[in-house]
Parts: structure tokens; C-alpha cells; sequence
């Protein structure tokens, strides 16, 4: 039934009205905005201080999920938001949480230590994600990227294995080597090279100038700093406290890989599951038009439970995916007031409005991944 109404709303208008929601939510945007957004980084800061003041002791996962917290919200609440130039339009606030300042130069490690590059993610997310959603150019597509995956002859249960293995490191073999790769497309066309293809072997062939790039600019910085400086600077506490420096620093060490793992379980319980399902859709040509735009948003993304910061902020403000992507550079503290707006809006021209717990979500990707089920496709025009 949705695939009727999804040619019979009147585009222009459906536009005129949305963009009247986005002058209203964003009417009075100013320094308390900033400060909402300077309140959840602290909460993160406060997961990081737990997680690593607690880390030295004993290998737990307490500590680590804490550390994984930290890590977290740095990534899906802070860079994200502040990369998609949310807090720009606030005047008086640090360039450094600007989209010009952020994570740039020296600042990469400090505002935002991460596998990817800050550039590449901006432009494989910000830029060719959010601006082809659903189509054949969205790097981030899931029922495209494992079409192969999909029609190979294995066990379902061997299915759910690697898709297991691949949600427990998928930043570090997924996103930071197509992040990349994005990236150094974009350079090449910049300048006028050819289309060039990048194989496996390419990217990850240390000897070859885009496996060079992540490696000695992407995986050896996160994993010197992440497992081995962080680490070593707990030894004095193990000395000082007579468990002794070496044992402090290796569970240090243990906890930072434990939280590894549940950083990439997280973020991919919160960012693998927003575009994907059934009831969702792709499509096979670009939008030509603004109200075109907004509504493959909405035909092609899923919020989850939303309401206060608390839900919030476990969830990486990832639950507000469709007004998110109808305007990603909102602020943080504007999507609660946003949302309600948004799906009355989709009720009143009969737009269906996905919202479903993350978990349910998370089944109906796993569907897709392994080819039980399809995302939907818009029927023709006629």
C-alpha cells in the first residue's frame, strides 16, 4: 500500500511544510543548545573516567563497557553532530566545535581519536550517505554491500557467525578502509584522474599508497595510542598501589580490548540498523527535487524509542534517524522538539513513519544481511 502513496504526495507542498517545522524547531537556536550539547560530552567524559579509573584493577567488564561508553559518545554524539556543522549557526561558541575546527590538524586525536579519518568520514557519511540515501551511490547500503554475501551457498547458522565476528570489528575491517577508499575517490576526481577501481589487496597492501594511508594514518595511530600508550601511562599507578606497574598496565590493556569489542557491537546495534528492514526502501534513481529528498528520509529510515537524554544518549541521538536525516545539521537538544512534529506531519499526508525498538531493528537487518528478506523499491510512476 505504501508504494501507491508513495507517488500520490504533492512534493512541493509536503516541502513548504517541512521546511516551516525546521523554522520553527529552529526559532530561538542559540547558547543553551551549546551548552545541552557540552552536558552529554561531559556525561561521556565521565563513562571514559569511570572506565579507566577503574580499568587498572582487574580485567572486568564493567570497566570496559564504561570505556566503550566513553568512546561511544564521542563518536555518534559528538564528532557526528559537530561534523554535520549543528552547532555552526551559535555564535560565540570554540571553533573547535565548529565543523571548521573540529578534529583538524594536531586536534584529531584529542577532540576525536577514531580508526577513520576525520575527512574521510565526512565525506563517505556526511557527504555521499546522507545525500544518496538508499540509492546505488550510498557507500553505507546494507542490502547492496552484501549482495554477494547474501547469495553464497552456507548455513544459516555459519550466516549469523560471521555476521557475529563482523559486528565485534567492524569499524576497524569495515569503516575505516571505505571511508578511506571514498575519500581517495574524491581526491582523484578532484584531480581529473580516472575512476579508479580499489581492490582488497589494494587497501590493505601496506605498500600500495591508499593501504600506506590507513595504515600508518588510520589503524597504526588508534591502535599505538588506544593499546599501547594508554596503557603504559597506568604503570606508575600499579607501582604506587603495589600490584605492580606491568600487571596494571596489561589489564588496562585487556579492558581497552574488551571495550573495543562492545564499542563495535554498540555502534553497530545503533548505526547498522537505522536504513535497513522490510519496510524499508531503496531506490534505483535520484531525487530531483527537495520534497523528493525529504521523503526518501522518511521512506528510507527508521527512528527507534525516543524521549529523554537518558534514552538519548545511550542510543547516540541515532534514534532520531529520519528527522536526522531530513536535517543533519540539527542540534542535539532540537530532535525531541522535532520528532513529534515530523510524524504528524508524515500522518496528515499519509506517510509511514518507522519507529520500533533498536532490537527489532536489529532482527529485521539481520534478515536482510542474510537474504531471508528485501527492502522494498518504489512502484513505477505510472
Amino acid at each position: 500500500m505504501t508504494q501507491h502513496i508513495y507517488h500520490a504526495i504533492d512534493r512541493e507542498q509536503f516541502a513548504k511544510d517541512m521546511d516551516n517545522v525546521r523554522k520553527e524547531v529552529l526559532s530561538d537556536l542559540g547558547m543553551d543548545d551549546f551548552r545541552h550539547l557540552k552536558k552529554i560530552e561531559r556525561w561521556g567524559r565521565i563513562c571514559s573516567a569511570i572506565g579507566y579509573g577503574t580499568a587498572w584493577i582487574i580485567p572486568n567488564p564493567v570497566s570496559a563497557f564504561f570505556i566503550s561508553q566513553g568512546n561511544v559518545t564521542r563518536w555518534t554524539t559528538i564528532a557526528h553532530h559537530i561534523t554535520h556543522r549543528a552547532y555552526d549557526k551559535i555564535e560565540g561558541i570554540p571553533e573547535r566545535y565548529t565543523s571548521k575546527g573540529f578534529a583538524k590538524g594536531k586536534r584529531r586525536f584529542i577532540d576525536w581519536l577514531e580508526w577513520m579519518l576525520p575527512e574521510a568520514w565526512d565525506k563517505e557519511h556526511n557527504d555521499l550517505h546522507h545525500y544518496n540515501l538508499g540509492e546505488e551511490a550510498d557507500p553505507d547500503q546494507v542490502e547492496f554491500n552484501t549482495e554477494d554475501f547474501r547469495n553464497i551457498n552456507m548455513p544459516q547458522w555459519l550466516r549469523y557467525l560471521f555476521l557475529g565476528v563482523m559486528a565485534c570489528t567492524w569499524k576497524f575491517i569495515y569503516y575505516a578502509p571505505s571511508t578511506l577508499v571514498e575519500l581517495q575517490r574524491f581526491r582523484d576526481k578532484k584531480a581529473g584522474k580516472e575512476p579508479v577501481t580499489y581492490s582488497r589487496l589494494d587497501i590493505w597492501n601496506p605498500l600500495q599508497p591508499v593501504g600506506k594511508e590507513l595504515w600508518t594514518r588510520c589503524l597504526l595511530p588508534y591502535i599505538s595510542i588506544r593499546f599501547a600508550l594508554i596503557p603504559l601511562l597506568f604503570i606508575p599507578i600499579g607501582i604506587v598501589t603495589a600490584i605492580g606497574g606491568t600487571l596494571a598496565a596489561t589489564n588496562v590493556l585487556i579492558n581497552s580490548l574488551i571495550a573495543e569489542v562492545f564499542t563495535n557491537i554498540h555502534t553497530f546495534l545503533v548505526i547498522g540498523t537505522n536504513h535497513v528492514g522490510d519496510d524499508l526502501y531503496v531506490f534505483d534513481e535520484k531525487a530531483t527535487n527537495k520534497g523528493e529528498f525529504y521523503l526518501r528520509q522518511i521512506f528510507g529510515s527508521t527512528n527507534f524509542n525516543t524521549g529523554t537524554d537518558r534514552i538519548d544518549f545511550l542510543q547516540g541521538w541515532l534514534n532520531y534517524q529520519v528527522e536526522h536525516h531530513i536535517w543533519p545539521d540539527m542540534p542535539l537538544s532540537r530532535y525531541h522538539i522535532a520528532q513529534p512534529k515530523v510524524k504528524a506531519l508524515c500522518e496528515k499526508y499519509g506517510v509511514p513513519y518507522t519507529q520500533e525498538s533498536v532490537f527489532k531493528r536489529l532482527g529485521k537487518t539481520l534478515d536482510v544481511m542474510t537474504g531471508k528478506t528485501v527492502m522494498m523499491r518504489p512502484l513505477p510512476a505510472s
